[in-house]
Formats: structure tokens, sequence, C-alpha cells
């Protein structure tokens, strides 16, 4: 069935706002260094005003993983809301250029700004994220299109806009109307404490409403309340087409319809920036599976691509990752 997007993500539209710094700076600032945390919105103005030779760019875990499917040669589309400012500009604007459908036209009048994460990097190449989720975080069923669901592929769902109920509403909304129109339709997990706020919500998804889940070890152990990683994913794939678990340098775990397994190996490097290798991975798995590629050639394009990611500083490829598939005889030359 040909449909008119490969991949179609939801999530988190956030401008990456980078400047350097140096550690009497951040202690100026009360800045904790090499963490994320989030502020509110008078404290996210005071970073932004006191950012030197700031540049930015398009963020946020779903339109990470988008940009890296579309560099590899597929058709993409995001759902995402930005307020008509001129990071919210700036952010529809990007995507468009990079090659991703921004679907939603930017908000007008009396909503929150556009959400930026103000990014501090020291000499050291430590990272110190401020983020402030905005408008994104107001994303709702509202905003779903249901011609551009009905024409995905696959969709991927970002699990950080779980904690709002608007926000689990979209989800529910565009994944029916994927499904309805022969598409897939996964979720990543995001983070294990999103997980723990939200479980029961999390799991009817994961066992009755997703063709995929990715996570890494402790979401799907935060998910399953279990130290015992192979009992979490056995419940999972017990319900769930295709389960996905990544393991931080150990072999990623792939499950389909609850028997078939593999294993993918990892090659251990020393990473320069590790921002985005959960969102690169995704982007080579599910590059392979729009490209119906088997599962293991699929996980192993996810491997890839987060090993590229962590090579240098930022969250988006930087080298032609579709050369390392052929290379690796993953993709004809």
């Amino acid at each position: 069935m040909s449909k008119r997007y490969s991949v179609v993500g939801i999530g988190n539209a956030v401008v990456d706002v980078l400047t350097r710094s140096d550690d009497s700076f951040l202690n100026h600032m009360g800045i904790e260094k090499g963490i994320m945390q989030l502020v509110e919105r008078e404290r996210a103005e005071v970073l932004y005003g006191a950012m030197d030779e700031r540049t930015q760019a398009p963020g946020g875990s779903v339109a990470n993983s988008l940009a890296g499917v579309g560099r590899l040669g597929l058709s993409t589309a995001f759902i995402g809301r930005v307020h008509d400012d001129a990071l919210g500009r700036f952010y529809a604007d990007a995507m468009a250029r990079g090659g991703t459908d921004f679907v939603n036209p930017p908000v007008q009048e009396g909503e929150l700004p556009t959400s930026r994460s103000m990014i501090f990097v020291s000499p050291d190449g430590e990272r110190s994220m401020n983020t402030y989720l905005g408008i994104s975080a107001e994303l709702g069923p509202a905003d779903v299109a249901e011609d551009v669901a009905a024409e995905a592929q696959i969709l991927l769902l970002e699990g950080y806009l779980y904690d709002k109920d608007k926000g689990k509403a979209a989800f529910e909304r565009a994944s029916a109307v994927c499904r309805e129109a022969g598409g897939r339709a996964g979720i990543t997990l995001s983070d294990p404490f999103c997980v723990d706020r939200h479980r029961a919500d999390f799991k009817r998804m994961v066992e009755s409403q997703m063709d995929y889940v990715i996570g890494n070890a402790q979401e799907w152990a935060a998910l399953y309340k279990t130290d015992d990683l192979e009992a979490a994913l056995a419940q999972a794939a017990a319900h769930c087409p295709l389960v996905v678990c990544t393991r931080s340098g150990d072999p990623v775990i792939l499950i389909e319809d609850g028997a078939d397994r593999v294993e993918i190996p990892v090659t251990p490097v020393v990473p320069v920036d590790a921002t985005g290798a959960g969102d690169q991975f995704a982007a080579g798995l599910l590059f392979g599976l729009a490209s119906e590629c088997d599962l293991e050639t699929s996980g192993r394009m996810g491997v890839i691509a987060a090993a590229e990611i962590i090579t240098h500083f930022g969250a988006r490829p930087e080298t032609d990752v579709a050369a390392a598939f052929t290379a690796r005889g993953l993709l004809a030359a």
C-alpha cells in the first residue's frame, strides 16, 4: 500500500539554543553542570537573554529521529506545536528545509511561547541543558490532522508528551487513524520517571494499541515494576507485535510476534557526545522497517546510526549513514 509518508512523528517541538560557557558562568547563573533540568518561563527568558553568540537548531527526540530518517532518503512529516513567534517560525522553517513537512502552522494569540532548551557547552564538552516546555506540551487531539496520520506508513510517538491528558488523547487518535488506514503505530518510552507517573496508561497502549515499542532497559523495568528485564520484555512481547530494548553498550534486543528474538551486538565507542543516540537508533530501525528490511537488518541499521551520532557534538547525523549501511552490506550499492 503506497503512502505519502514513510514515517510521521508526534513529539515536542523544542528549539535547541546553544552557546559556549565556562564553569564560572554556570556557577554565576546557578546552572547545574552536565544535567538536563526543566525550567519555568521566567527562568527560561533570563537564561536565553544571558546567552552570548548563541546558535539555534530544531530539536526534540522524535524530530531528531525524523531528521535521521529523512537524511536516509525517506519522506517524513512532524506533528508538533509551536507559537507564532521568532523561535516558532524558525523551527517550522528549519524542519521544512531539512525535508520534513511541519504540518501544523504556528499558533497565534494568547498561547505559551515556543519551547526551547538552553544548552551551555563547557570547554570539556559537558552539556548543561535547561528546558522550557512551553507550547509544545499543550499538543492535543485537535492538532492531529487525520489526513496526515492516515498517510503514515509508520507512526512514531514520543513518550514525553504523555504527561498531559491531551497528549494521551492525541496519541490515541493518531494511532487509531494510522492503524485503520493500514499503517503501523509505535511509541518510545522516553523516560523511566514518565513511565512511573503513567504506568497504567503506558501499559494499556503498549499491550493493546501499539505495533512496536522502543525503550531502554530502565524504561522497560519501570513499566513492569521489576528488576528482571527478561520478565518485563516477556510481558510486553506477549501483547505487542514488536518489542525493542536498547541496553547502553550491551546487545540490543528485538522480539517480534512474541517468539522471534534477535540480539544486535554493539561495538563499544567512547562517546564525544551521547546526545541523540536513542533518537538515531530509532531513525535507523524505522528506516529499515519502512524499507521492508528484515528484523536483524533493521536492528543493525539502528545500531550503526546510533554509533555515528555519538562520535560528534549534536543530535543529528553529520556523515553519510546510508553509505555506512552500504559498506556493511545492509543496502545495495
